[in-house]
């Protein structure tokens, strides 16, 4: 049966003017207009015989009309005006086949002029809420919380659209960012073939444990001397890696006035060093289709050893040897190439041993890291620590693994895909906005812009995490379908989610700033309303980093911590 019963004599008023999207109503009933709420629901008569329509409650307004001035200098009330404006969110069905009580997030009509509107409170808003919850429910949905209209409704997320359309998280430094993303990894870890990569620069995801979930670092100072492997939780990620255009940005100073010779030669010896690797491995079959950018190892000797060759290369002239083409121009490329290579900091990259330049080192590391839960017995959600990855080439790295991630699923048969997801934390440092990004973070924009418009394609999800939306590329955020914004005080990121919401929905995000920590506003394709919800706890909390100044310095200082703080420093690890 219908969950909504209403009276006529229980109406809030009746409409007096329709657009696209929104109605204005004339509140009849002056009590009722003193308990509306903004932000809260209402119910509309459709034009068409079992619906109704589902609006947000954007405006109140109580005006007084005001009769001539009679003669002793008292103004006379002589009438009032009560408007209420709602915003159209959705349709309630009560039958759509053979289903009882739909709710749709489409406007199949508009109410007409007189027509009833009820505020939906009470029994009404709990049935409706229900509905929402048991209907989002079906095929193991994805939940964050409870609804903050009413804390018994359980708040689900279609956990397909949520991924398929990809997805953003915000909210200012202690809002719940990290709260709220622990609470959908953990859901993520529980499904039998999950499949992500989360991107945590800062080891806050540490204490995130269970069967679904593992945990690796990229390879520090001490863990390439200590010999650690992808099989204890350690990446490397080989120089080999590299795309041209990253190589080339990494060693060549484009302020250089050589640099176009210099990325020239980069180029073809690069090409040159791969073909003798494959020659030397018996790899015909690559040998005849690769090219400058297949992620073919190469040894670095060699192509340091032809590069000081061809810096001081003389050759044959009318009177006697002269210098060639290039001699001296590679110099400062060379130096910048061997100053990373001693960099101890950049191991992870040029320190990976015998290990790393054999032909099969790629196939271990993409079935580690981009393996679902039931592949080889691996955990499906591997998290990533990035946090002795040297800030200056952080988005380079970051945009490797997720390259990596892309061109696999690229080029996996459509019958053999599984889909994956990359989860962004702290986004804004490598998905800059075009006029704040130097080099390397180009090369990292093209590959998550890539991402962001292709991905669905080939089944590859991005969630974008971040405190700071107007410091994130605006193509990524363009591409998000679904947003989930904690609270956020500043004025610019509060105008970047209003300008991303629909114009009838623009006022819903002036409370962004009046949020509490853990509530969130979620609005997109995975919600099937607009709605304020409470995230509900995650089993394991994050390392968020909100510290109790005030109890701390009430405590005993810690023995020798900044010893061990300037051992650490100087060893570029925390152990």
């Amino acid at each position: 049966m219908p969950i909504f019963n209403f009276k006529d004599e229980d109406a809030l008023g009746k409409v007096a003017s329709v657009d696209t999207t929104n109605v204005v109503i004339e509140v009849e009933n002056v009590e009722q207009l003193k308990r509306l709420q903004v932000n809260h629901l209402a119910v509309l008569q459709s034009s068409r015989p079992g619906q109704h329509l589902i609006g947000l409650i954007t405006q109140v307004t109580r005006k007084r009309g005001i009769n001539d001035i009679i003669n002793d200098g008292i103004s006379e009330v002589a009438s009032e005006l009560n408007l209420c404006r709602i915003a159209l969110i959705g349709t309630m069905l009560d039958r759509d086949g053979n289903n009882q009580n739909v709710f749709r997030r489409t406007l199949e009509s508009v109410p007409e002029i007189d027509a009833n509107c009820f505020p939906l409170e009470g029994e009404n808003l709990t049935n409706f809420m229900r509905t929402l919850s048991s209907v989002s429910a079906e095929g193991n949905a994805l939940t964050l919380g409870k609804y903050t209209l009413d804390d018994h409704a359980i708040a689900y997320l279609n956990g397909n659209k949520f991924f398929q359309r990809h997805a953003f998280i915000g909210g200012s430094t202690g809002s719940g960012k990290s709260w709220t993303t622990a609470k959908i990894i953990e859901q993520m870890a529980e499904l039998p073939t999950a499949n992500a990569i989360v991107f945590d620069l800062h080891g806050e995801y540490a204490p995130l444990i269970g069967k679904g979930i593992q945990h690796f670092k990229v390879a520090g100072p001490a863990d390439v001397e200590a010999n650690r492997t992808i099989d204890d939780g350690v990446i490397f990620l080989p120089y080999w890696l590299l795309s041209y255009e990253a190589l080339v940005s990494m060693f060549v100073d484009r302020s250089d006035q050589n640099a176009p010779n210099q990325a020239m030669i980069m180029a073809r010896e690069i090409n040159q060093a791969k073909r003798t690797y494959l020659e030397e491995n018996n790899e015909h079959d690559v040998l005849k289709h690769f090219t400058v950018d297949s992620p073919v190892p190469f040894d670095l000797n060699l192509l340091m050893s032809r590069l000081n060759e061809i810096n001081v290369e003389m050759v044959a002239g009318a009177r006697g040897d002269k210098q060639g083409d290039f001699f001296g121009k590679l110099a400062r490329m060379i130096s910048r190439l061997e100053n990373k290579i001693s960099d101890r900091r950049l191991g992870f990259m040029f320190k990976g041993g015998a290990a790393s330049l054999d032909f099969s080192w790629l196939v271990k590391f993409v079935t580690s890291v981009l393996g679902s839960t039931d592949e080889n017995g691996k955990a499906g959600v591997k998290i990533i620590n990035f946090s002795e990855v040297p800030s200056d080439v952080l988005p380079l790295i970051i945009s490797l693994v997720a390259r990596v991630t892309f061109s696999a699923q690229q080029w996996t048969p459509a019958e053999l895909r599984h889909p994956i997801a990359l989860l962004c934390d702290e986004a804004h440092l490598y998905m800059p906005q075009r006029n704040m990004a130097d080099s390397a973070d180009d090369i990292s924009l093209d590959i998550f812009e890539r991402i962001a418009k292709e991905g669905r394609k080939y089944g590859v999800s991005l969630l974008v995490i971040s405190q700071r939306p107007s410091e994130v590329n605006t193509t990524m955020l363009s591409q998000c379908s679904n947003f989930v914004s904690m609270r956020l005080t500043n004025a610019e990121d509060q105008g970047v989610i209003k300008r991303l919401l629909p114009d009838s929905l623009g006022g819903f995000s002036d409370i962004l700033p009046t949020l509490d920590t853990g509530e969130a506003l979620v609005v997109g394709d995975a919600s099937l309303l607009p709605s304020r919800i409470r995230i509900d706890e995650p089993t394991n909390k994050p390392n968020s980093g909100t510290v109790n100044f005030w109890d701390e310095w009430q405590k005993c200082v810690k023995d020798k911590r900044l010893l061990v703080a300037v051992e650490n420093w100087r060893k570029q690890s925390i152990q």
